[in-house]
């Protein structure tokens, strides 16, 4: 199954840089870290969009994903990689674009710790998200910490560092 990875940065793409002694949005690296996954059947066509902390991205931003995703869904799921405090935002603006004649999933996904760090979370949320894909039903959803919300019922928990329903 073919599924369209799109990346834009966020915490998930952060690495630390030596030069500044910043942790930055300096390149795409998911492609290192898909190559450590047993994917069977599965084909990951990935492109690297952006390399932006979610914080920075603007309205204009919004619509180069947008228009990116709308291209891609057409033929097969999509998974997007995000930053966290405006992953909802832009889920909503997805959702409100895509629903009407979607039929693939398009899945949100990113991390509270950069990949590669102790303790991140970043390639279990790759890897739920990239089961998702296969999984959900059309839609636009966010996946994060063993967990699937649908964007409109989600938000960031901050204090706890997690997703949590709006609803409950």
């Amino acid at each position: 199954m073919k599924i369209h990875l799109i990346t834009t940065g966020g915490t998930i793409e952060k690495i630390y840089s030596e030069q500044s002694g910043q942790v930055e949005n300096l390149g795409a690296k998911i492609d290192r870290y898909l190559q450590s996954l047993r994917l069977p059947d599965a084909q990951i066509d990935v492109t690297p969009l952006m390399n932006k902390d979610s914080l920075e991205m603007t309205d204009e931003d919004r619509e180069l994903v947008f228009a990116v995703v709308k291209s891609k869904v057409a033929g097969a799921p999509v998974v997007i990689t995000h930053g966290t405090d405006t992953m909802v935002e832009t889920g909503k603006l997805l959702k409100s674009r895509l629903m009407s004649g979607l039929r693939f999933p398009v899945v949100l996904t990113g991390a509270m710790t950069p990949l590669g760090f102790e303790r991140s979370d970043g390639l279990q949320n790759l890897t739920e998200s990239l089961f998702a894909a296969r999984t959900t039903a059309p839609g636009v959803w966010i996946v994060m910490h063993n967990q699937v919300f649908d964007v409109e019922d989600a938000r960031k928990d901050r204090e706890n560092a997690r997703f949590v329903r709006i609803s409950a």
